[in-house]
């Protein structure tokens, strides 16, 4: 059985399925477009449905080439993102009928689809610019994108909307980011004023059998680490295990860390931040925003 999106009329002409078992054993994505019931409709695979569903002639854009790509972080709710030069909306698919440039696409298992710089160019104009950020940081973590594949397309396009928050976007962005929180955890002591944390700071030693351990971000010089822990982080055993092993390594090579929850990112973000300067003052560190806002967290 085929497990991935098809178009019906072409699997009945070779004669693949009938329209008995097409419609008993498939589900529709789009017209003419099925998936094997019980398959899940990831972002890639509704990527490659609406592409189908446009005879093959648009080009896949925004968070579905992201998803292309391999990003991950995609709500698999959202809809599929093309640019097609005509044709009529539908439901599932939004459609983008900007210019493209030639050099801004390129094939991806054969299908045309936006290159990582001209999907960051789409993705860091939209919305706000936290989940902006979050977008771009994602694709960049999965394509190993860096600003100067943007850049250039801002010149290019000086006329799009967004560009303003793109340009904050681009400078923010980091391909170290490995999930949406550590992005909110950053840009929060980012917008606190303070110095931009270094991501996936390695630390060699002994974690448990392992040869080093990564530190979600932190400022290497001070040996102040800021790690978001996540749902797994607490219900997996195993990982639980190596956490309280890793982390007391760490305390034994000098470092500390700052562990963030989703509650405190949430609702105690000033806690974060004092709690990191504060580690950073302990540590040395003398730059003046500390001073700021330990004084301000004593007021």
């Amino acid at each position: 059985m085929n497990t991935t999106p098809f178009l019906g009329t072409e699997a009945l002409a070779r004669g693949t399925v009938t329209r008995r078992t097409l419609l008993s054993q498939y589900d529709p994505v789009y017209r003419n477009v099925y998936l094997p019931k019980g398959i899940q409709l990831t972002p890639a695979t509704r990527a490659v449905a609406a592409w189908l569903w446009s005879g093959r002639q648009a080009t896949v854009a925004g968070l579905s080439a992201a998803a292309l790509y391999g990003t991950q972080w995609i709500d698999a709710r959202r809809p599929a993102e093309l640019y097609r030069r005509n044709g009529k909306p539908v439901d599932g698919i939004v459609i983008h009928r900007d210019e493209l440039i030639d050099d801004e696409t390129q094939l991806v298992s054969g299908i045309p689809t936006t290159t990582p710089g001209r999907t960051a160019f789409d993705l860091g104009r939209r919305g706000r610019r936290t989940e902006a950020l979050i977008a771009v940081d994602a694709l960049a973590n999965a394509t190993r994108l860096r600003p100067p594949d943007v850049v250039p397309l801002l010149e290019r396009h000086r006329g799009a909307r967004g560009l303003v928050q793109l340009r904050e976007v681009i400078d923010l962005m980091d391909c170290g980011a490995e999930s949406p929180q550590e992005t909110r955890t950053r840009l929060l002591l980012i917008d606190a004023g303070l110095p931009r944390p270094t991501t996936q700071i390695i630390v060699y030693g002994n974690f448990a059998g392992k040869k080093y351990a990564k530190v979600d971000m932190g400022y290497e010089d001070f040996q102040v680490g800021v790690e978001y822990d996540g749902e797994q982080h607490w219900t997996n055993p195993q990982q639980y295990a190596y956490d309280i092993d890793r982390h007391a390594e760490l305390l034994a090579r000098g470092w500390v860390i700052i562990r963030v929850s989703a509650e405190i990112l949430r609702y105690r973000p000033d806690v974060i931040v004092v709690r990191v300067c504060a580690a950073l003052q302990a540590a040395g560190a003398e730059w003046p925003v500390i001073a700021r806002i330990l004084g301000e967290s004593v007021a």
